[in-house]
């Protein structure tokens, strides 16, 4: 309910290590930043509704966008950065175009894309760097 009012009025959503929602806070792997690129590329490429725009692996993002159900597109970033030799953290920064709220659908992309790094990353999952 929350999202959905905060939605109203702001079209983007974003995590890091400050994020006040602990569901927002930034995913660590235990996987060199080069593996969890490998991994991370080709687990998006195969997300159903996705569309995987552009792959800059020196700088450490990745860009999609997914259109939605009412028809409205959402830009989104991942960022893969090494904090370690053997870690990695994953950030996500998603936002709607368009000038309206996005009702919390930038927030529930977050989570559907962090749910399915997770799922295949799961062995290398680490709670901090």
């Amino acid at each position: 309910m929350k999202r959905t009012l905060i939605g109203l009025i702001r079209s983007f959503e974003q995590t890091g290590d400050r994020a006040k929602d602990p569901l927002l806070k930034s995913h660590y792997y235990r996987l060199s930043k080069e593996k969890a690129w490998e991994e991370i590329v080709s687990t998006l490429k195969k997300m159903q509704g996705y569309k995987v725009l552009h792959e800059v692996e020196s700088v450490g993002e990745i860009v999609m966008e997914k259109r939605t159900a009412f028809g409205r597109t959402m830009d989104i970033t991942v960022s893969v950065i090494a904090t370690g030799p053997v870690t990695s953290a994953v950030d996500i920064y998603s936002a709607s175009r368009g000038s309206f709220g996005d009702l919390g659908s930038n927030y529930r992309v977050i989570l559907d894309i962090y749910r399915t790094l997770d799922k295949k990353l799961a062995a290398y999952k680490t709670e901090s760097p």
